[in-house]
């Protein structure tokens, strides 16, 4: 007994748990928050309680480390659940660890750091080779990110992570990095992810980043970035499996959402596909880019995506397949339903010259095969052109169907509205006519309505737990 105590008294000490939990717990309980997660932490604890000062120019890069390093140690015992409270935290680039909660509460800011040294340089993705943004082969790890964790939730109610972009990209513009910029929130080689309830501002690059993952729930997230901004992408699922994404609300100078699999011959050699990824209830606003992109770096495989229930303002294009000979892998399987649009310069863009490389070692004979694509039930207005469909010479883009689907024209539309190349498909109830390569098709005098499978994939099943601070 006397050794069980004295154990127990060790452990208090060590940790500091005990009274973080009295403090923080009791401060937090009377504001009555709850919220759904993947899991419930049994131990609580605060920023404060490891140093963090909410002031805005106090780095806290360390009192979030501290906090994290010893967290983890609770990680067979139930878990444990970081709070940001409200105030202006300033970090730099921290890791997560796994059965963990970082829960940002409303009031509370996430600065990240412009001071370059509190960003370590990582090795690139092994299935990209080099640094994104074509500037040598290393890169600045992410604001927030983890490696081979496992039950991670990064949620709040309705607090803020401001990536206070600026800096990144008027020194980008200037070609002054050496590395690729920071993502907001990178993950690897982790699986049961959950990411919701709070609002993402100005990454320096992408904002939420999922690789290698498995069984992925990206929730009621709201992402702004400048619309004049490239590379600020909101969600970009990358050589994942079993992914949702929904009612999900997303303004950047990107595309919205762009699946991703590996880049060119680091992608093919890796052979990790995007598949199983459901996105539904999407709104989202880009003048510059796509709705959601398929590719360009799709050489392992994008396959199984469903989309539905997406409203698209002011956007370039809808669901845009970008590849390129060098790319090989696929893109199949694609289904979308129930897509509302205004104020589009393309509903549809299918493009096979995206011409981007890693390096001069890519294979111009690896093929992508690009097929079984599906779109139905669709309204645009203000449109300038209806679809650009361009596939690669010898290479066709095929099993094309597209159902459904009434557009109207912008005051000062293209004279051409469909260009189609290396495509082959049907269409049924399509207004304007599309070009010959898609012809109108009924089968017994019926019309034809394109596919969208009828189950669900594995995470549309999960039931998020109801926890508390």
């Amino acid at each position: 007994m006397i050794r069980l105590v004295f154990g127990i008294l060790v452990l208090l000490a060590i940790f500091r748990f005990p009274a973080i939990e009295s403090r923080s717990h009791h401060h937090l309980a009377s504001s009555g928050i709850e919220f759904s997660a993947l899991n419930c932490r049994k131990h609580k604890a605060v920023l404060t309680d490891f140093g963090g000062v909410g002031d805005g120019k106090t780095s806290n890069t360390k009192a979030f480390k501290t906090a994290i390093s010893k967290i983890s140690q609770l990680a067979s015992d139930g878990g444990a659940q970081l709070v940001v409270p409200p105030g202006k935290w300033l970090t730099g680039s921290f890791n997560l660890t796994s059965h963990f909660t970082l829960f940002i509460q409303k009031g509370a800011t996430i600065l990240a750091s412009q001071d370059e040294s509190e960003w370590p340089v990582v090795a690139p993705l092994p299935s990209y080779g080099k640094g994104r943004d074509g500037t040598g082969t290393g890169r600045f790890n992410a604001l927030i990110s983890g490696t081979n964790l496992t039950d991670v939730v990064i949620t709040g109610n309705n607090g803020t992570i401001n990536g206070q972009g600026k800096y990144w990209w008027e020194k980008f513009k200037k070609k002054q990095f050496k590395v690729t910029r920071p993502y907001m929130i990178e993950l690897l080689f982790s699986k049961d992810i959950q990411i919701s309830n709070i609002t993402l501002v100005d990454s320096p690059s992408w904002h939420v980043h999922p690789v290698y993952c498995n069984n992925v729930i990206l929730k009621s997230i709201t992402i702004i970035a400048p619309v004049t901004v490239p590379n600020t992408d909101g969600i970009n699922p990358d050589s994942c499996t079993n992914t949702l994404i929904e009612d999900c609300y997303i303004v950047s100078g990107d595309d919205c959402i762009a699946v991703k699999s590996g880049w060119d011959q680091y992608g093919i050699k890796f052979g990790m596909p995007s598949q199983q990824l459901s996105i539904r209830r999407l709104t989202c606003i880009s003048p510059k880019s796509a709705g959601i992109a398929l590719g360009s770096e799709m050489s392992g495989g994008i396959k199984d995506v469903r989309i539905e229930d997406v409203t698209l303002i002011n956007t370039e294009s809808s669901i845009r397949i970008k590849t390129a000979a060098g790319r090989g892998a696929y893109v199949k399987d694609i289904y979308a339903r129930r897509i509302t649009m205004k104020t589009m310069k393309y509903v549809f863009w299918m493009s096979g010259n995206y011409n981007q490389h890693p390096d001069e070692g890519y294979d111009p004979k690896a093929l992508p095969e690009v097929s079984n694509i599906n779109f139905s039930n669709m309204t645009a207005e203000n449109v300038t052109m209806s679809g650009s469909l361009a596939g690669i010479d010898k290479d066709p883009f095929t099993g094309i169907c597209i159902s459904n689907v009434t557009i109207s024209l912008s005051a000062k539309p293209k004279e051409v509205q469909w260009e189609c190349t290396n495509v082959a498909g049907v269409t049924s109830r399509v207004k304007p006519e599309p070009c010959s390569l898609l012809p109108e098709k009924k089968t017994e005098g019926k019309n034809v309505d394109c596919e969208f499978p009828s189950d669900l994939i594995p995470i549309e099943s999960v039931v998020l737990k109801t926890c508390s601070l």
